[in-house]
């Protein structure tokens, strides 16, 4: 159960090789005898393979059957050694677990430890305001070393941006700006990432482009959230004081003509009292309906040059905030495909 299990992870290792397109004709029949489970043939045709001309990546793939060819045959050390060489040759490579067998897994990790590359070397694609943001660069690297990061290119030659003892995973966060403080000139740059222990040494770089923008500015206002302007003028309520004047003015006039009735000038005073009072009612009524005349709304004007005040000294804090802002640059990092198609 176990043996079937083995032979059919080596076959998705095989498939995985195939996925690729091998033109040397010895490496392929090294992988066809590989398929077949004729590890000894593979292993004779696979070395034979290496002695011929081969493009990087058939000299890559011709190492990694031959540690796939080794890790079957127990040969674990073997399998260490040309695993090794793969990685030299292809930084990059890794191996799928699922599809992987657990001897060729150990093989690889082995291999990894035993050797001083620099791998996933990422840099991430952001973009922000000069001074206020940062671009993220992350690697790998296999064993203890002394590690340099650098950025070269453009009109500013070579910039160290980090030295440090690293194993592992390293995360940087670099601003890009020049020792000035200013942002690095627009312009196409690598990051270049070297690492070295003792006389053994290796590199891996990043091309990056770097562009400029301009900063957004801020728009003045005329109108501060959530508060309007209110009239400064107001129109009193109706009110009945001239209608009540009118009916005691009426009450008056009519007393006093119906005194002048009981005496010797007879009705007609009566007549004339009740016409003068009914004319001051009429008025008195007719003043009441009227509308009045607004007024001044002493609240409402102090509350409207209070906010007229505020939203002026704001647009002066937005115009001297523009003019930083003008001063500014907006940086876009973009990462450019590798050269030679690496990932």
């Amino acid at each position: 159960m176990l043996r079937s299990w083995l032979l059919a992870l080596l076959l998705l290792c095989a498939a995985s090789l195939r996925a690729q397109t091998v033109q040397n004709a010895t490496l392929r029949r090294a992988q066809q005898a590989f398929d077949n489970l004729d590890y000894r043939q593979a292993l004779t045709i696979a070395q034979a393979s290496l002695r011929e001309r081969l493009t990087g990546f058939e000299r890559a793939r011709a190492y990694e059957l031959l540690g796939f060819t080794y890790s079957g045959m127990d040969s674990i050390l073997k399998a260490v050694d040309a695993f090794k060489q793969v990685v030299l040759i292809e930084p990059e490579r890794d191996l799928d677990p699922n599809r992987t067998s657990p001897k060729a897994l150990s093989a690889f990790q082995v291999a990894l430890t035993q050797i001083l590359v620099v791998r996933q070397l990422r840099v991430d694609s952001v973009n922000f305001i000069g001074g206020e943001g940062a671009v993220g660069i992350r690697y790998t690297v296999t064993q203890p070393s002394r590690v340099v990061t650098r950025v070269t290119g453009g009109t500013m030659g070579s910039m160290r941006i980090d030295s440090t003892v690293a194993n592992g995973q390293v995360n940087i966060r670099w601003p890009a700006r020049l020792p000035s403080g200013d942002p690095v000139p627009a312009g196409n740059y690598n990051v270049v990432v070297e690492a070295t222990v003792g006389q053994n040494s290796f590199s891996a770089s990043q091309p990056i482009r770097i562009t400029h923008g301009v900063v957004d500015t801020v728009a003045h206002l005329t109108s501060l959230p959530g508060y309007t302007y209110l009239p400064e003028t107001e129109v009193p309520p109706k009110s009945w004081r001239p209608m009540g004047l009118a009916l005691v003015y009426s009450g008056i006039a009519l007393a006093g003509t119906s005194a002048l009735s009981h005496g010797d000038l007879g009705s007609a005073p009566m007549r004339e009292g009740s016409v003068i009072g009914g004319g001051i009612v009429l008025a008195g009524f007719i003043m009441t309906l009227r509308k009045p005349a607004p007024q001044p709304a002493r609240g409402n004007i102090l509350y409207n040059s209070l906010l007229r005040e505020q939203i002026a000294r704001r647009n002066t804090e937005i115009a001297q905030e523009n003019i930083r802002r003008r001063q500014q640059v907006a940086l876009s990092v973009v990462p450019l495909p590798r050269a030679g198609g690496g990932r």
